[in-house]
């Protein structure tokens, strides 16, 4: 039987719960870390930045683009998966939002594999609805479709 996300407040850097879990968020596809919920994932582990970074750095040999996952263990329990959901970032003169629901889609769809994997949890906050610009009435469907749906326990947060 398929699980409903279950919404909570408070804070997506430090999910509830016990077992192995897997804190998701979006990333851009520009190699831009420094706004939005990054800024708290950084102030708790550099980890996922430093991984982030030299996977768009070294972009020519691997899977690095949108649709990409990347998951980056921060302590025993604990995985940061680097969602590449987001065309750019929104500047002062851009129209339409940098959100790409499609690679949030793709992206969530290897998420599943690798929370099965784990035996984990998925934990975040309103993912590709902040600095991407995105709809959550359109992101939500896809997390039920590609995770809870499949019986992995999600878990979003309201900060």
């Amino acid at each position: 039987m398929a699980e409903s996300i279950e919404y909570v407040h408070g804070d997506a850097t430090a999910p509830q719960g016990k077992g192995v879990r897997i804190i998701a968020h979006v990333c851009n596809d520009l190699g831009g870390w420094g706004k939005g919920f990054v800024l708290a994932l950084s102030r708790r582990w550099p980890e996922p930045e430093a991984a982030y970074r030299r996977w768009h750095r070294e972009r020519a040999g691997n899977d690095f683009g949108l649709g990409a996952v990347q998951l980056v263990q921060v302590s025993p329990y604990l995985w940061v998966a680097n969602l590449v959901g987001q065309r750019g970032i929104r500047t002062g003169r851009s129209t339409g939002a940098p959100v790409r629901y499609e690679a949030i889609d793709t992206a969530l769809a290897t998420l599943a594999a690798e929370a099965r994997r784990l035996g984990a949890s998925v934990h975040m906050p309103l993912i590709g609805c902040g600095l991407a610009g995105g709809r959550w009435e359109r992101v939500e469907p896809l997390i039920t479709a590609r995770l809870t749906a499949k019986g992995i326990p999600v878990t979003v947060y309201d900060h």
